[in-house]
């Protein structure tokens, strides 16, 4: 089962970098470049990798030379991703479907890496993508397993969560069970790692994210509305005044073969 394409907006993923990069597994970056070949350029393909924020955050924990070939969908992202490279590596933009490769796509990769992807595609789309990777080094990060706690608690807040777990599984998609559904099809050496946002008023993307999970959470229960609206005011109030922390988890995944 296929689904559309997810669009996600340049804005967006601006807001969410500093976030993604407080938040990734240095753990698992490090046993990953301890991998790598210690001679030659290093190679990379980046899936779904959008403006290419997570070549931004991993070059500098790999050696270099490092050449980037960014996947992606969006043409417009790719052309962030070529605009803004990570330092002393070069990036190049391939409009790609990730979940269908023609056979030897990744080839001369000598590390596959994805971030903020696994959650969106369904498992047909799951299991092409990781035929894809087969026999080659790959990091997978951020990808959102389902848990959100936010201080000071309040009552709507379990609603919330089940109602937004249940829309991320929409049309097929794997949501919050992306991380074990990607373990149990992986063969070799695979670590699971928790990454998750801790969110607070250093971060522009809380109200941004903040919105977000509750306007998907009530386009999957909208009996949920009625107290939503106050619920919505009181949170951003919080957040407004530095009062909100939001615990977001994700997982990070390293498979070696």
């Amino acid at each position: 089962m296929s689904t559309p394409a997810v669009r996600v907006s340049s804005h967006w993923l601006d807001l969410r970098e500093p976030a993604d990069a407080t938040a990734r597994s240095v753990e698992l970056a490090e046993h990953a470049a301890r991998q790598l070949p210690a001679t030659g350029d290093l190679v990379i393909h980046d899936l779904g990798g959008g403006s290419g924020a997570m070549g931004r955050w991993l070059a500098p924990r790999l050696r270099g030379p490092q050449h980037w070939v960014v996947h992606d969908h969006d043409p417009d992202l790719l052309e962030l991703a070529v605009a803004a490279p990570p330092a002393a590596a070069t990036v190049e933009a391939r409009l790609s479907d990730i979940t269908r490769f023609p056979p030897g796509a990744l080839a001369d990769a000598s590390l596959v890496t994805a971030s903020a992807l696994l959650d969106m595609l369904t498992a047909d789309e799951l299991a092409g993508m990781l035929r894809a990777c087969a026999g080659l080094p790959t990091l997978i990060a951020m990808t959102v397993t389902g848990g959100v706690a936010l201080s000071p608690a309040d009552p709507l807040d379990a609603p919330l969560v089940a109602a937004f777990n249940t829309h991320q599984r929409r049309e097929g998609r794997l949501g919050p069970d992306a991380v074990e559904a990607a373990a149990d099809q992986l063969s070799g050496e695979v670590i699971v790692r928790p990454t998750p946002w801790r969110l607070d008023a250093r971060f522009a993307v809380m109200t941004e994210w903040l919105g977000g999970w509750i306007r998907a959470a009530l386009q999957q229960d909208p009996a949920l509305a009625a107290e939503a609206g106050d619920y919505r005011e009181r949170r951003l109030a919080q957040a407004a005044a530095g009062e909100l922390t939001a615990t977001v988890d994700h997982a990070d995944l390293l498979v070696l073969p």
